[in-house]
């Protein structure tokens, strides 16, 4: 019988495939950076009263080969009974402090060292902010609480580039301070260090600097103030046409706007202190590369002993016995999950060390291409858990520090039959820009003949879009007159 329009309910039988919780923890333990595994496994040693960590300075246990091929053999058995279960969180505890002993980059220290390392981070003095720069100068002015309370608020809107984006009518309305007392307090903070600060836009920020510089009334500020936009865009003749100058003449002036600063609160931005730690290290030694890992920021994990001689005991509950045994499965599937994302990273990172050796010795130029599925066929996982885990990985290598990700490009193959990457072409074509002649600059086709010379086959559209990806002008708009 046909149903009416309408919300009904139906049964349906189909297939499902749904990752299990304790699957799903461990991907996303293999994706999370260094600092949010810490955060994570601090927040489950809150919550998990089985789990302990383990004092860097403890000395650590060693094992065998065969002790760790017996605990992996154990772990894998479900079934096992409960005494059984025990021997192997033992054996899993010295094989994580065996792990964090021969594959740690930073061995235990001595009390000197421990002292030197905390002096160090005890000398970081925390950068000062835009807003308390200005703050301290508005204490010399000599204003009275009223204006000061205005500066304040005022000091308080302009944002880290050192512009103040909303209009004061705006402000006027939110804040109920009279347009005027803005007006004056926007003009005094003009007046301050970093000069162009309390800027509306670029041409006003501009214009504050040549001001300062004793140029209001210049060719330089007229240019600003009139044609910043055919500035922006290297429209040179335009502007020589309008001014009634020479082409060469504009060119001097564009290059002195160019060392005025457009975002006067740049040398107080807070992204100047962030900083990146390397998950793995590559060291050089003899004639071959080592692959450390750096388990500093990773806590040292074991089920505690106290909870494992409670359950020893013939005599407790079977409901607090069946609490214990979960928290214990818990946390033992915690600690195997991190030494395999630890493990996983250490294998990916030996595949890219082998197969970039020659990057390693000469530099980027020297790039090989590489893909997640052919790291993936010698580690012998899957594509996308090599992909989750190079996520925000860093690699510190002899040529500096290297997002995981960047050693795996597509490429090419040259004429003689040579792997180059993308990334090298991008190096080269980077390269041919900076040696070109600025009063005549290299144009896309020409760019291609020239790698064409040098045995690189790359249509014209690549080397353009890849000069797009590397923030690089076309011809015209790169040539000095």
């Amino acid at each position: 019988m046909a149903q009416g329009p309408g919300l009904y309910q139906v049964q349906r039988l189909s297939l499902q495939q749904i990752l299990a919780p304790q699957l799903q923890q461990s991907l996303h333990l293999l994706q999370v950076t260094t600092l949010e595994l810490n955060a994570l496994v601090h927040e489950e040693l809150q919550q998990n009263p089985l789990l302990e960590e383990v004092s860097k300075d403890e000395p650590r246990v060693e094992v065998d080969a065969e002790s760790e091929t017996d605990a992996a053999t154990a772990a894998a058995k479900e079934d096992q009974d409960f005494k059984q279960e025990f021997e192997v969180l033992s054996k899993l505890d010295d094989e994580w402090r065996e792990y964090f002993a021969q594959t740690s980059l930073f061995r235990a220290r001595s009390p000197e060292q421990e002292e030197q390392r905390q002096h160090f981070f005890d000398s970081i003095v925390q950068q000062e902010s835009l807003q308390q720069h200005l703050l301290q100068q508005l204490n010399f002015t000599g204003v009275s609480d009223e204006e000061r309370k205005v500066a304040e608020f005022l000091i308080g809107s302009i944002n880290d580039d050192g512009y103040l984006r909303t209009p004061l009518e705006e402000l006027a309305v939110s804040s109920g301070l009279p347009l005027e007392q803005l007006q004056k307090a926007i003009e005094l903070i003009q007046t301050f260090h970093p000069v162009g600060v309390g800027a509306r836009d670029l041409k006003e920020c501009l214009l504050i600097q040549l001001d300062r510089l004793g140029k209001s009334e210049s060719i330089e500020a007229v240019i600003v103030n009139q044609h910043l936009d055919d500035l922006g865009r290297k429209r040179f003749p335009e502007i020589a046409r309008a001014l009634g100058l020479t082409v060469e003449q504009v060119q001097r002036i564009a290059n002195f706007i160019s060392t005025l600063e457009p975002k006067p609160g740049r040398m107080f931005s807070t992204e100047q202190q962030q900083y990146v730690a390397a998950d793995v290290v590559v060291q050089r030694m003899d004639d071959d590369y080592v692959v450390l890992l750096n388990d500093e920021q990773i806590p040292h994990l074991r089920i505690s002993n106290t909870y494992k001689e409670l359950m020893a005991g013939e005599d407790k509950l079977s409901d607090a016995k069946e609490y214990i045994r979960d928290k214990i499965r818990a946390g033992k599937f915690l600690i195997k999950s991190i030494y395999q994302r630890q493990q996983t990273i250490y294998n990916i990172a030996k595949v890219i060390v082998d197969r970039q050796r020659e990057f390693l010795d000469k530099g980027i130029s020297c790039l090989k291409p590489l893909t997640m599925a052919q790291v993936a066929e010698v580690v012998g996982v899957h594509e996308t858990t090599v992909s989750r885990a190079v996520a925000n990985k860093y690699m510190q290598t002899p040529q500096g520090l290297f997002e995981m990700k960047y050693f795996f490009t597509p490429g090419f193959e040259t004429a003689s039959g040579v792997a180059m990457s993308n990334t090298s072409v991008k190096e080269e074509i980077s390269q041919l820009i900076e040696r070109e002649d600025p009063t005549k600059p290299l144009s896309d086709q020409e760019i291609v003949a020239i790698l064409k010379e040098k045995g690189i086959p790359i249509a014209r559209r690549t080397v353009a879009k890849y000069r797009n990806e590397l923030n690089i002008l076309p011809s015209n708009l790169r040539k000095r007159y």
